[in-house]
């Protein structure tokens, strides 16, 4: 079986044995490794992230199709793990949703969600958000279900109507995504432990994402809690940016204190460590294989 087959496979036997499936999002494929070498089970690559650590800017529409695309991809190619995508809007009408599944099959994604806002999007945690009518995503859906090659590559619906117009249309909404065929549900931004119990009730029998933000609308829940719950999968979307951003910021204040980073060196990876975990050694041994001394022998 191929990789991207594997990871498919993989991602949606995880889903749907009754056990959480935790997923870090990856703002680039370093981080994608470090995710996968302390022991993640599957990563995003998401909107807020990308925009971040490509652009450094907000998630508000700023990143594209194909930036998002590309980021997914490397992240991809850099793991072993499955990989989860964050596909905003579907990035236009019916035919650029199909575009959009068909390229994220594509190059191994384990599947994507698409949701309802008006673009340009914002970060499901941010204030000012819009939705589309309700038949514009559930749409969107069919067209995504009827475009896929593989069973394994599961679309998830987003709704973020709780911050518009209440929790009850959100669940409403989400029960029309899930008739046009969503695999499955995510309600972006809850705003307590009982709005997250009643999304589960809502939606007993059908896979639920969870979405721990730091700082955000809903509460973060332990992971324990959350399977407790009934949800399949809890995503920590903001973690790893935010604690790069803090971790840099503290290094160059550092170096620009003392003049040397000497004091920082506690809280760094060493330089043999990092090219052990990058491949170095690998790559020196492919190089060393097929040198043109080494080759001669074979002509």
């Amino acid at each position: 079986m191929l990789k991207n087959d594997r990871m498919r496979h993989q991602f949606k036997t995880a889903v749907m044995s009754g056990h959480i499936v935790r997923m870090m999002v990856a703002p680039d494929a370093l981080a994608a490794k470090v995710s996968e070498s302390a022991g993640a089970q599957a990563v995003f690559s998401a909107g807020y992230a990308t925009s971040a650590s490509a652009l450094a800017m907000p998630d508000r529409g700023i990143s594209d199709f194909g930036m998002a695309l590309e980021r997914c991809r490397e992240i991809i190619n850099a793991v072993n793990i499955p990989v989860f995508a964050d596909a905003d809007t579907g990035y236009g009408d019916l035919a650029n949703v199909k575009r959009t599944v068909e390229s994220y099959e594509a190059i191994g994604a384990a599947g994507i969600f698409i949701e309802d806002q008006v673009w340009p999007k914002r970060c499901g945690h941010m204030d000012g958000k819009k939705v589309e009518p309700t038949e514009v995503l559930e749409a969107k859906i069919k067209a995504a279900k009827a475009a896929r090659q593989h069973d394994d590559f599961l679309i998830m619906s987003r709704t973020d109507a709780r911050a518009v117009n209440g929790l009850q249309d959100a669940i409403d909404r989400s029960k029309r995504y899930q008739a046009a065929g969503a695999d499955l549900i995510f309600i972006e931004a809850p705003q307590s432990y009982d709005e997250l119990v009643e999304i589960h009730q809502a939606f007993p029998n059908t896979p639920l994402m969870a979405n721990m933000i730091e700082d955000g609308k809903t509460p973060l829940t332990a992971t324990e809690d959350l399977e407790r719950l009934g949800f399949n999968i809890v995503v920590h979307p903001n973690a790893m940016t935010y604690t790069q951003t803090y971790a840099e910021e503290q290094l160059v204040q550092t170096l620009q204190r003392d003049g040397t980073t000497k004091a920082y060196k506690d809280h760094m990876i060493t330089f043999p460590k990092f090219n052990e975990f990058v491949g170095l050694d690998q790559v020196n041994a492919r190089d060393a294989q097929y040198a043109p001394e080494k080759m001669k022998q074979y002509m």
